[in-house]
Order: C-alpha cells, then structure tokens, then sequence
C-alpha cells in the first residue's frame, strides 16, 4: 500500500550527465523488476506451502484479522514499517542499508497482501484468474503511464501538492473506517468507488514519480527510487484486484 507522504528527495541533479542519469534509471528500473519478482515468488511460496487453509492463515495473522482493533493495529504497524524502510532506503551513508529498507518493505508488502490474496485464491470465484488478470492489467497501466513519460518527456512535478493532499484525504478515511467501530459508530466499507478512486491517484503517482525520474531525481538514489515506484505499483495492484472481486461476487 502506497505510503501516504511526499517525502521523497526530488531537488534537481544539474551535475548530472545524461549517461548518468541513463544508467541510474537502468538501475531503477532493475531494482523495481527485482523487488516485483521478490514479491511475487514470496507470495506463490507462502499460499502454496505455508498457508494453505484458514487455521494457518489465522495462527499466523489471527490476532490481527480477528478484532477491529487488530485491524487498526495492523495498519498502524504497516504505515510505521513503511516509513522506516523508506527512511532506510535513503541513507546517505551505507548502501547495505538501502537494500536492507528496500528488502523491509518488500516483506512488509508480502505480510500485508496474503491475507486479500489468500481470501481472493480460497473463496471468491476463479480466484487465480482474478490475481492474475489484475497482474496483468497493473503491469499494462504502469507501462502505458512510464512510456507516455518517457516518450513525451512531460515534467508532471505539478502533481506533487494535488497527490499530497489527496494522499492525507486517503489516509483519514481509512483511519477512520478502522477507528469508526471501535467508537461505537456504525462502520463503513470503503467500497468500490473509493477502489477507482484510488486507482486514479496511483496513476498520478507513477506519472509524478517516473517523471521525477527521468528529470530530477538523485542519481545515487536508484534503491529509494525502486521502492518509490514498487510502493505504487502493488498500491495499484491492490486497488485493481480489489475491483475485480467486487465485480466477481456480485455476478
């Protein structure tokens, strides 16, 4: 899930020569497949063998899928993980603790998505079918969205203040639907139009991201810059299958 502030290093490399800046976003890009491959395989290995039915998935998560409390924990636990891992991610002073943030929020994405992806696989219809096709569409919208940066060289740096309110909009309405029933308020779903919502502002964010990229972004920061676009990419991800179930329970 996208990590809701803009707190990442975006001053303009002006030293920086276009061979340099070519082969910091070769690096990038090569840290993102990485992290993504990562993902994924931790993810086939975990619902494969070692999550295999509800008791496994409820040893290992329970006290945070069983009480509105553990789901408001749980949340707070995630946001928390992600800022260290991203406060790691951009160490000036030791590239181990660059991949070590980038590695932590990795695992923090797979502990994070096996339990949508777990009910997703288990209980919906054609569940694989659904992870799948929103793999697959995911991968076709981040794409689409870095070519058009890429081949128009558009600066969307304009984005950054829009996406950073929405983004603290977001995070008070999640906040809120964790926190509503503890009050003894009637809770509410964040359903299926906040889901498209939040695929547009993902979409925002890769367009801002790719372009800080391509144009400003520290060139000795290509680990913080994978994990930048890897937080979007499975936020994305999220939000898209998400849609798919819904569609898929009410046919």
């Amino acid at each position: 899930m996208q990590q809701y502030e803009m707190d990442y290093p975006l001053e303009e490399s002006r030293g920086a020569v276009s061979s340099e800046r070519l082969g910091f976003i070769r690096r990038t890009y090569a840290h993102l497949a990485g992290a993504i491959g990562v993902f994924v395989a931790a993810e086939a290995f975990l619902l494969n063998f070692v999550v295999t039915n509800d008791q496994q998935l409820f040893a290992l998560l329970g006290p945070f899928l069983g009480s509105p409390w553990g789901i408001l924990a749980f949340f707070l636990l995630f946001l928390v993980g992600s800022y260290v891992a991203q406060i790691w991610a951009q160490s000036d002073t030791s590239v181990g603790m660059q991949y070590l943030g980038l590695g932590l929020y990795v695992a923090i994405e797979v502990v994070f998505f096996l339990p949508i992806l777990y009910l997703c696989s288990r209980y919906i219809p054609d569940g694989q079918s659904i992870i799948w096709s929103a793999g697959i569409l995911t991968t076709a919208v981040f794409v689409g969205l870095t070519l058009s940066v890429f081949i128009t060289k558009k600066d969307y740096s304009f984005l950054g203040p829009v996406l950073c309110v929405a983004s603290m909009v977001v995070l008070g309405m999640i906040l809120a639907a964790c926190v509503m029933p503890l009050l003894g308020f009637q809770p509410f779903t964040l359903g299926l139009f906040f889901s498209f919502a939040m695929v547009a502002l993902m979409t925002g964010y890769i367009l801002y991201e790719t372009s800080a990229i391509m144009k400003t972004y520290p060139t000795d920061k290509h680990v913080a810059a994978a994990l930048m676009l890897f937080s979007s990419v499975v936020t994305l991800f999220w939000y898209i299958l998400r849609i798919l179930m819904i569609f898929a329970q009410d046919r």
